[in-house]
């Protein structure tokens, strides 16, 4: 029997190891020939595993998807630099914590890629990194952004804060639009869906995908993906019982099931409200 991948966010580990996966990379082809494009979802719900797969794909990491989909349905000859952005951890309270989150995550990859960077405002360095990659590779970059909005909803209850995060937020994404020529693919992720203007002022290419019947089923569980990936596990469970429980989420095409409550059902053994009372959405 496989293991239950609860909180790994990470494809190649999940590909590498003897992980249950659900098959979403037909959905990633959907996204082969680039674009702006923004995901809304709840926490825990798979974004991160999703912009992860993307990241491996786009990187050419081939064995990794075999068996999969994608393995035969994508031009693995082209590799493309990847720039990954993510606010998912820790609590950013404060602009400070934010600020110096950018400049470590952009510094991060800097130094991997071994490009210096001259700036030191982190939307700067952002540009900057940006179009050193494209110019050391000669091939244009993908931006993946988890938890867009994170800094936000972490100051939430002090609103000056609040502001102040997603004005620096905004000066961060503003980039992208200057940055366009450079740009193959620019994914962010989150859980609310803020208006462009009050954040992504000027980004007017950015598609939002969220209630985009095509990628209903990019997050989450489908009936038919339960039953076949799952199968051993859900033998042992009414089927209907679980569906009760846990397959109410639609987003304008078919419904699924929240992963992180099937996984830890299949873990404890007994129905609960897991994504529930861990906290907020």
């Amino acid at each position: 029997m496989k293991l239950l991948p609860i909180g790994i966010q990470t494809f190649e580990k999940i590909r590498n190891s003897n992980y249950y996966y659900v098959d979403k990379t037909m959905l990633v082809k959907k996204l082969e020939e680039g674009g702006y494009y923004f995901l809304s979802r709840p926490r825990r719900f798979g974004k991160s595993l999703f912009l992860d797969t993307l990241k491996e794909a786009f990187s050419g990491n081939k064995e990794l998807f075999k068996g999969l989909y994608l393995y035969d349905n994508w031009n693995w000859e082209k590799r493309y630099p990847i720039v990954k952005i993510s606010f998912a951890s820790g609590n950013i309270r404060t602009s400070d914590i934010l600020l110096d989150l950018m400049t470590s995550q952009v510094n991060r990859i800097s130094e991997k890629e071994q490009i210096n960077l001259k700036e030191k405002r982190p939307s700067q360095m952002f540009l900057e990194l940006i179009q050193k990659l494209y110019e050391k590779y000669n091939q244009q970059v993908v931006v993946l952004i988890d938890e867009y909005d994170k800094p936000i909803l972490d100051a939430i209850e002090n609103i000056e804060v609040a502001k102040e995060n997603r004005e620096i937020l905004k000066d961060f994404y503003s980039v992208l639009k200057d940055a366009d020529p450079y740009l193959k693919l620019v994914f962010l992720t989150g859980v609310s869906r803020f208006s462009k203007v009050s954040i992504f002022s000027g980004l007017n290419q950015l598609q939002d995908i969220t209630l985009n019947e095509e990628f209903s089923t990019v997050c989450g569980y489908t009936q038919s993906e339960l039953e076949s990936v799952f199968e051993d596990r859900l033998k042992d469970f009414d089927k209907e019982k679980v569906k009760q429980w846990y397959n109410g989420y639609s987003w304008l095409g078919e419904s699924v099931y929240n992963p992180f409550d099937i996984l830890l059902l299949f873990s404890e053994k007994r129905f609960r409200a897991f994504w529930f009372e861990t906290g907020t959405p």
